[in-house]
């Protein structure tokens, strides 16, 4: 049973999130225009794309990249330069290459596309939902700079948007959610929550792959290791089919109107006393008057 001080905690969270007083920054406004107020170098690093043991699909036409902007350190400004994410470094981060974070990060490009038409994505303005799966949390986490101990990770109220992402960016107010399109998706009991299907035909059968997990779980953890070997294979096979052509053949978006973080997040699975950001603070503090003034000199 929760104390009436952990009840009064929770009620306090969701009310702070259901109000305008949970957005940062100059909500409505963008942070920066890029070649106007700030001038961000982009595409001075390559991603990485090589294919490897643990990320096979990495070298496949449409595996996605992602070019983000960050700060410097706790307490910094912008970096003037973007960094490159591959799906090996997103595979690195979870541990394991997996058809989630593949998905998960498909999904994120196809919603980061609407975002941030510039193509820099700024992990600074960036919240994130997901479901509990950590292939689908990790790559959100990873991609947007969100954390549970920060507000602005969450998990999906609804559980058959387990397969789906949402990202939000706080500046301009603008949600997206972002999910397969029918015809890819393999994961039993779990619908697809937006309306568009393929128009391809698959290398893999999902139904067959579905069939196949569920013969796994009632397996109870002792599965026959040839259906072990086999349902990898089908995923592996899966993965690198579904990048072999536009992401736009496979995923897809919608922005959420009037969009409310409270009422898509579980309440039941948020840090009821969220820590403030410090590594954001000073992304836009001005510069010193020379590069050799005193530290009591005033700023531009």
């Amino acid at each position: 049973m929760k104390s009436i001080s952990q009840k009064l905690q929770m009620t306090l969270f969701l009310l702070l999130f259901a109000t305008a007083g949970w957005r940062e920054a100059e909500a409505g406004d963008p942070t920066y225009l890029q070649g106007e107020n700030i001038f961000i170098e982009t595409g001075v690093e390559a991603p990485d794309r090589a294919p490897t043991w643990y990320a096979p699909m990495a070298a496949q036409p449409y595996a996605p990249v992602f070019e983000m902007l960050a700060t410097r350190g706790t307490q910094g400004r912008y970096y003037p330069y973007t960094y490159p994410v591959s799906l090996k470094d997103m595979i690195r981060f979870h541990g394991h290459d997996c058809e989630g974070t593949i998905h998960a990060a498909a999904s994120a490009r196809v919603a980061f596309d609407i975002l941030f038409p510039d193509g820099i994505i700024d992990r600074s303005v960036l919240w994130g939902i997901s479901g509990t799966s950590p292939c689908w949390s990790d790559a959100v986490a990873f991609l947007t700079g969100a954390r549970m101990q920060y507000g602005n990770l969450g998990f999906f109220n609804d559980a058959r948007y387990s397969h789906a992402i949402i990202l939000y960016r706080e500046d301009t107010e603008v949600a997206v959610l972002a999910t397969w399109k029918n015809g890819i998706n393999n994961i039993p009991g779990e619908p697809v929550m937006l309306p568009e299907a393929i128009d391809w035909t698959p290398a893999v059968d999902p139904e067959i792959v579905m069939a196949l997990k569920a013969d796994v779980k009632a397996a109870g953890g002792t599965p026959p290791p040839y259906q072990v070997d086999r349902l990898r294979f089908l995923q592996w096979k899966h993965v690198n089919d579904i990048l072999s052509r536009p992401l736009a053949d496979s995923y897809q978006a919608q922005v959420l109107e009037d969009f409310e973080w409270g009422e898509w997040i579980n309440p039941a699975k948020v840090v009821g006393e969220p820590h403030g950001r410090s590594d954001t603070r000073l992304k836009n503090y001005p510069f010193r008057a020379s590069p050799i003034s005193g530290p009591d000199s005033a700023p531009n």
